[in-house]
């Protein structure tokens, strides 16, 4: 065993960690006063939930066996193997690996949730995110990181662009139509109640992601190294693209712009961090900003959709920019797990694969959505709150609690 390479995978670990709570406070101060709790806690769950799916079965679903190229099998239920010494997987410990991929799986529904906020019942929620997990999610980590079809095929995916972003992220589109709008959606306007609780979920999220993309090195070496210095770059990069935008449109910069720009910045180089020069890591995050832009205020407002937090601008179209980067600027100097260059370095078989794993990724998602959104319906008997509920606050109606209880302003 490489103490190093398991000192390292643990660090990453906690701070992959740590980004569910900086995602808590992000989507928590975009929300309106009377449902920052609601918010928070659809992300809290996740941290209980998603830990103990992934040690009952997630894990086991995701990288033990194969069945045909979608999922694992259940071998290693309960994490039946020897938690001290086992190596199977190649990595310095099978168990290190295991705590890794289990924060990746607490983080990626909780994205989700940022779509529906304000008007979907909890209960509901966590039904959802059950069903999710073991639909979506477990079969596409099997994939991508597992062996599967997505592996197979040749297509390269670093830290989770097709895994958590582009699937939580187009996951999220469909369910935010299938529940459908706030009620006073496009008849009010919403505001942001709490912008530095915004940036401060931003600032932790792009702490976290250092070890998200650097630790999917799985070792202490270079790739992680450099992985670390072009996740901070694109964030950089895509911030500043951010604000130039909306210095042009608006006429001023906004905190939570900036913030919105560290993210999908983050976002973008996710699937190619380990495998893109740094300084396509600049173009990436350049780029992903006046793309999810375009999204977030045109698209959106010309289909009416009510993505809440634009979970789909940010998370879905991201991702799907990062995938599409990392076949056009990957080298395979940098990473040897990448078969072609990327179309800027001359080869174009990259790129083809990379948009077929981001179509069956879409595909999956679309079709798990439904199943989940289904499934939470039948048993909770409808999933979205009543108008009165969505009024008086989903923090009173469906926790009991007040974030400010001593506030008494208009909301």
């Amino acid at each position: 065993m490489n103490y190093a390479d398991v000192s390292w995978m643990l660090t990453s670990s906690a701070l992959v960690f740590i980004m569910t709570p900086g995602l808590a406070f992000f989507y928590g101060g975009l929300v309106k006063r009377k449902n920052i709790i609601n918010t928070i806690m659809s992300s809290a769950i996740m941290m209980g939930l998603g830990s103990i799916m992934w040690v009952l079965v997630g894990f086991s679903l995701s990288f033990s066996g194969d069945i045909g190229g979608v999922i694992g099998d259940l071998k290693w239920f309960r994490l039946n193997f020897d938690s001290l010494t086992d190596a199977t997987l190649a990595y310095p410990n099978t168990l290190a690996f295991a705590i890794f991929q289990m924060m990746f799986a607490i983080i990626t529904p909780a994205l989700i949730t940022g779509a529906v906020a304000e008007r979907m019942k909890f209960s509901s929620l966590v039904v959802f995110v059950t069903v999710w997990s073991i639909v979506v999610y477990y079969p596409l980590a099997h994939m991508v990181w597992g062996g599967g079809i997505l592996y197979a095929i040749g297509s390269v995916d670093f830290a989770g662009g097709n895994v958590v972003h582009i699937s939580s992220g187009v996951s999220a589109l469909v369910l935010a139509i299938l529940l459908g709008k706030r009620k006073n959606f496009g008849k009010a306007t919403y505001h942001p109640h709490n912008i530095p609780f915004v940036f401060l979920g931003a600032a932790l999220l792009w702490f976290g992601w250092f070890g998200f993309n650097g630790g999917s090195a799985l070792a202490a070496n270079g790739l992680a190294v450099h992985a670390f210095m072009t996740t901070n770059i694109s964030a950089a990069s895509a911030m500043l693209s951010w604000l130039i935008i909306e210095r042009i449109a608006n006429g001023k910069p906004t905190l939570v712009g900036a913030s919105t720009g560290m993210v999908i910045g983050l976002v973008a180089i996710t699937p190619g961090a380990g495998f893109v020069p740094i300084w396509a890591s600049i173009i990436t995050g350049a780029l992903v900003s006046p793309i999810c832009f375009f999204f977030i205020t045109a698209v959106k407002k010309k289909y009416g959709y009510d993505d809440s937090l634009d979970v789909f601008g940010c998370h879905g179209i991201g991702g799907i920019w990062g995938g599409i980067a990392t076949g056009l600027f990957a080298d395979k100097t940098i990473n040897s797990a990448a078969a072609w260059n990327g179309l800027f370095l001359g080869e174009g078989a990259l790129l083809v694969r990379q948009l077929a794993a981001i179509a069956i990724t879409i595909a999956i998602a679309v079709v798990g959505t439904f199943i989940a959104f289904g499934i939470a319906t039948l048993i909770t008997k409808g999933i979205k709150v009543s108008y009165k509920a969505e009024d008086s606050g989903l923090d009173i109606s469906e926790h009991g609690e007040q974030a400010y209880p001593a506030f008494n302003g208009m909301d």
